[in-house]
């Protein structure tokens, strides 16, 4: 006999615009406006791996945590996509609702302490769009990041320029979104549909996986997703290196790069040891050391992603120009 089940259909939601918002539009960086200065050498080299790939054509993969839209980053992230520069972005599951709810109210972000006393975190009505996107997108047979992209780009939601995946849709770059059943505020919702989430969501590991394997000479950035970014680029890095390998082909020869908060210690490139809780921190042993240990380079970033990412973003576009 299957196990008791919550029934959805007792939930109350709520509209957005009775929802207090930690984060609007005017939070979001412009990209002239004054950023922090970051003095770290390797960024230069990270700017300069991710320049050279984009001139010779190579793969520059971004694998992000929603941090780096509440850090009002987005803008950074859709302007590389119009440059060509970025050729594809990774989110988590909080990526699009956050991206989501930007384009269509202005807003996102709500206080977690607050609304989980009232019972009330995450149930507001029109982020359950986000499912419906996300149904639809099932039956269309697209991925997760391509069907709510498609959703805020031709519902042409008032601050669409703004969401990285409508800029992903409207150019033909993947953005895809890579999910655990349960970690969103979506999967709250009574129009939730898991066989439709794992369906698109699974769609979009198979499209970072064709990305994946067309690393070689190519860049994968990873800003701030300690487990997502690392534990799905490893799944899809071994199904490209088994075709390749069959092919008499090598994808070995690539840049990683970490952007996050944790202090490594100044000896990055090697595996830490099991009884140091370093080993932990997955972009440290998959990102930094296994997945670039024969013939690749790893750089580590660390420093808030507000200063890091736009100042990665002048440097590529100086060495460019």
């Amino acid at each position: 006999m299957p196990y008791p089940v919550f029934d959805r259909n007792h939930l109350q939601l709520k509209p957005l615009s009775e929802r207090a918002h930690d984060m609007t539009l005017d939070d979001i960086l412009r990209l002239d406006d004054p950023i922090p200065p970051f003095d770290e050498p390797a960024l230069a080299q990270v700017a300069e791996r991710v320049a050279g790939a984009h001139q010779a054509g190579a793969q520059v993969i971004m694998m992000m945590g929603a941090h780096v839209i509440k850090r009002g980053l987005s803008r950074f992230v859709v302007d590389l996509i119009e440059r060509g520069i970025i050729t594809h972005v990774g989110m988590n599951g909080a990526g699009p609702i956050h991206d989501f709810e930007l384009a269509l109210i202005g807003a996102t972000t709500e206080s977690v302490a607050r609304y989980i006393r009232e019972g009330q975190f995450g149930l507001w009505e029109e982020t359950g769009r986000v499912n419906e996107a996300i149904k639809q997108g099932a039956r269309d047979g697209l991925g997760m990041g391509e069907a709510v992209g498609r959703m805020i780009e031709e519902g042409q939601f008032p601050r669409r320029k703004v969401s990285i995946l409508a800029a992903g849709y409207r150019l033909r770059v993947p953005v895809t979104v890579h999910v655990g059943i349960g970690y969103d505020i979506i999967h709250e919702h009574p129009n939730c549909d898991g066989a439709a989430l794992g369906e698109t969501s699974y769609r979009d590991f198979l499209a970072l996986a064709h990305s994946v394997a067309n690393l070689q000479g190519g860049v994968l950035l990873n800003f701030g997703t300690a487990v997502m970014g690392p534990e799905v680029f490893l799944k899809a890095l071994a199904m490209a290196r088994n075709v390749a390998r069959q092919e008499g082909q090598r994808i070995n020869r690539f840049t990683t790069a970490v952007f996050d908060l944790v202090d490594l210690g100044p000896d990055y490139h090697r595996e830490a040891a099991k009884s140091d809780a370093h080993y932990y921190f997955r972009p440290y042993k998959t990102l930094l050391v296994r997945t670039v240990q024969d013939g690749g380079e790893s750089f580590y970033i660390r420093g808030d992603h507000q200063a890091t990412l736009p100042n990665l973003y002048q440097q590529v576009i100086k060495k460019l120009r």
